[in-house]
């Protein structure tokens, strides 16, 4: 087993995902779990409600939070700090460079000038910041529900 001591941290690094309780955000953190007997460490995810009333942060967000010193509620027992790495724009966090799934923007770059542009290509510098399609075809800043059944005559743009 782990220690207490060990199980508390002062602060985590997390995802965003959709939550239904209005002024939080549901942060998914990840964790290696130790199986003892198979000596092995497998994947672990851990929610925490975090009050978020300014809504910083949207879903697909990586954020750092900060356990509160005491609770709101049973639920939220968490703070956003920061915003660390908005959907889709990660940086490396030693170089500094900008990273798209597993190769640097610049050497991206690089390769299309010895290779030549791709007619399919996605254009980086030119792309408009996140948000630009709110209430278009981004919906995450909405207050969102669960959809417990499809109907054919009604619109449920902000289910889970």
């Amino acid at each position: 087993m782990v220690s207490l001591a060990a199980k508390r941290t002062f602060m985590l690094l997390g995802e965003c995902v959709p939550t239904l309780i209005p002024g939080t955000s549901k942060i998914r953190v990840k964790r290696l779990e130790l199986d003892t007997n198979l000596l092995m460490y497998f994947k672990k995810d851990e929610f925490y409600y975090v009050q978020d009333a300014e809504k910083k942060c949207k879903t697909g967000d990586v954020v750092l939070i900060q356990e509160l010193p005491q609770k709101l509620t049973t639920a939220i027992t968490h703070k956003i700090l920061e915003v660390v790495y908005p959907l889709g724009d990660v940086t490396d966090p030693i170089t500094n460079r900008k990273v798209v799934v597993n190769k640097y923007r610049d050497v991206m770059e690089e390769q299309t000038k010895l290779y030549g542009e791709s007619k399919t290509r996605f254009e980086y510098e030119k792309a408009k910041k996140r948000g630009w399609l709110e209430d278009v075809k981004d919906f995450s800043h909405e207050e969102s529900y669960i959809k417990y059944h499809e109907s054919e005559n009604e619109d449920q743009p902000y289910a889970i």
